[in-house]
């Protein structure tokens, strides 16, 4: 960072050896109207040239506050560019120094349970004595059975031939083969617990998912059947741990999982198939459970616990019902279907920006700022009758520059929420320091507190506008109040 934090310096740099030329003209411009000031009017020369230098120092104060606001305005550019720098490279890397999260977005679909037939399906055709006699294969007939075509679908067994009869030649298959029959789940009940983390360095924001689910169905038929059981692996979930599928009691050995999960047993008569699944696997942006049909849903019941805000897909599932504790915490979402026909999925999409994307808005949020404290601690001061210098008033504002730029250098070593708001805090420190500390610091502080507490509004997912505006109503509630001090009363 410390190699992108030099060329954005050198750049910047650059562009303000842009401004010198331009500079230089307009200084050169006023020199010259002076001059021609003094040739025309020597007097109003002598008096413009008395007030310059009665006030040059309070303008030299002033001028020096504002190369101090130039100076944090450049350190805060700087650091943006910077910041954005190192991101852009750490995601084009090929090789990274912390692990990448190994999850997307999940799509669960439901299993399915089938009742496994067996059918045997026989056809006869006989062939007249002239027509066996005319294509002259003698004894060897077996080599008619190619053009009579072959079975499809799952065979178990086949078995064909030819029978000589006085009636003719007959030819006889005999396919048993395999069909399965969908079954109703009688009961679903699924559970998903979502814990959102935000690696250090700026990577992107994932989630520990923890999968747990039971289903329920049972033999329709009056003698034993064989039942088959799949339940397809999440996808774009990554490595699954603690894979555990349990059907009535006994665990599964997983083999070959390229169809998912399968099991196939004998179940009497009208017996009951009790199946739980559990694991656990890292996830981004997005959670999905799909029904694999339209089908009967005779009891689904799915409860999604998620500690950020969710949006659902449109078209989806809508829940039945949303809980979230009043102090805080997870919210629980809940989809409770029964004796229903749907073709509908569930789809939880959560409010997540991009976290290149957000520490842009955060960085440029911090240069408004900074040029907003100028504005309201002038303000605040005048209405407050406290007494502000120019070069305090600038030390400030570079100080309160200086811990936003920390916070951009601590987002390399720290989640983006506590590296932004301890740079937020270490400025708003600094810069109370700079105004005086517990003495004439003390009647700036709400201020200063409130713009260096702006740029986090952006962290908080989608409600940056709402907190904005209540903060800027606030303060100015805070400021009218203050001047109608200086309004003299009415007699």
């Amino acid at each position: 960072m410390v190699h992108s934090a030099l060329t954005a310096l050198h750049d910047a740099l650059r562009d303000l050896l842009g401004l010198a030329l331009p500079a230089s003209l307009i200084l050169a411009a006023l020199l010259l109207s002076l001059l021609l000031l003094g040739l025309l009017d020597r007097k109003r020369a002598q008096h413009a040239l008395t007030w310059l230098g009665t006030r040059t120092p309070a303008l030299a104060r002033w001028a020096g506050a504002a190369l101090l606001l130039g100076a944090a305005l450049l350190t805060l550019n700087v650091t943006r560019r910077a910041v954005d720098l190192r991101l852009a490279a750490q995601q084009s890397a090929r090789y990274a120094n912390a692990a990448d999260p190994d999850g997307g977005q999940t799509v669960q679909v439901a299993p399915s349970a089938t009742l496994v037939e067996r059918r045997t399906y026989t056809r006869s055709l006989l062939l007249p004595p002239e027509v066996y006699a005319r294509i002259r294969v003698g004894n060897g007939w077996e080599q008619l059975l190619p053009y009579l075509g072959g079975a499809t679908g799952t065979v178990e067994d086949l078995r064909e031939g030819f029978t000589r009869t006085p009636a003719g030649l007959r030819y006889t298959r005999a396919v048993t083969m395999l069909s399965e029959r969908p079954l109703d789940m009688d009961r679903s009940a699924v559970s998903a617990d979502l814990r959102f983390v935000d690696p250090a360095g700026g990577r992107g924001t994932y989630y520990a998912a923890a999968f747990k689910a039971s289903y329920r169905f049972r033999n329709p038929m009056r003698t034993p059947a064989t039942l088959r059981f799949a339940f397809p692996l999440p996808q774009g979930s990554g490595t699954l741990s603690g894979f555990e599928l349990t059907v009535n009691g006994q665990a599964l050995s997983a083999s070959d999982l390229l169809n998912g999960s399968v099991w196939e047993g004998q179940v009497p008569a009208g017996g009951q198939v009790n199946v739980q699944v559990r694991y656990r696997h890292q996830g981004a942006r997005a959670w999905s459970y799909q029904l694999s049909r339209r089908e009967a849903i005779r009891d689904l019941d799915l409860t999604l616990r998620a500690d950020r805000p969710a949006k659902f897909q449109r078209y989806s599932l809508f829940p039945t019902s949303q809980s979230r504790p009043a102090l805080g915490g997870p919210t629980t979402l809940r989809w409770q279907l029964r004796n229903a026909v749907t073709a509908q999925d569930v789809a939880v999409i959560f409010t997540q920006g991009n976290v290149r994307e957000t520490l842009t808005k955060v960085h440029l949020a911090q240069p408004a700022a900074v040029v907003l404290a100028a504005l309201l601690l002038l303000g605040w001061a005048v209405t407050r009758r406290v007494p502000l210098a120019p070069l305090t008033l600038g030390a400030a504002l570079l100080a309160l520059a200086v811990g936003f730029a920390l916070g951009g250098v601590l987002t390399a070593y720290l989640p983006i929420v506590p590296a932004e708001a301890g740079g937020c805090l270490a400025g708003a420190l600094l810069a109370w320091t700079a105004l005086g500390g517990p003495g004439a610091g003390r009647r700036l502080l709400l201020p200063l507190l409130s713009c260096a507490a702006l740029p986090l509004v952006f962290l908080t997912g989608g409600h940056a506008g709402l907190l904005v505006t209540l903060l800027a109503a606030a303060l100015l509630l805070l400021t009218l109040r203050g001047a109608r001090a200086l309004v003299p009363a009415t007699p």
